[in-house]
């Protein structure tokens, strides 16, 4: 659900994809929780938002098992900022 005014994510492709998946995820958890603070839900409703929720949470956790290594990964990948200051005063020159 990326909108055209946004750009994709600057990152690998792999972190890229889980990024964007988890945000959608995360926007579904909003909107669960946000059912679930509606005025006179029936107990049917109440319990079809908290199984939709607890699969949500479900999917969100396996998700994100190795999303820190991951992201660790794309700021090791991240040029140093005594190189990056190298690089501009070369430039310079």
């Amino acid at each position: 659900m990326i909108s055209s005014i946004q750009q994709p994510l600057q990152v690998n492709s792999t972190l890229s994809t889980l990024l964007t998946e988890l945000g959608e995820e995360c926007e579904k958890v909003v909107f669960l929780l946000s059912q679930l603070k509606l005025a006179n839900l029936t107990d049917d409703q109440k319990g079809d938002i908290l199984a939709e929720l607890t699969g949500s949470v479900s999917h969100l956790h396996v998700h994100t098992e190795n999303l820190p290594e991951l992201i660790e990964d794309e700021i090791l990948s991240l040029p140093d900022e005594l190189d990056s200051f190298n690089e501009s005063s070369a430039n310079c020159d």
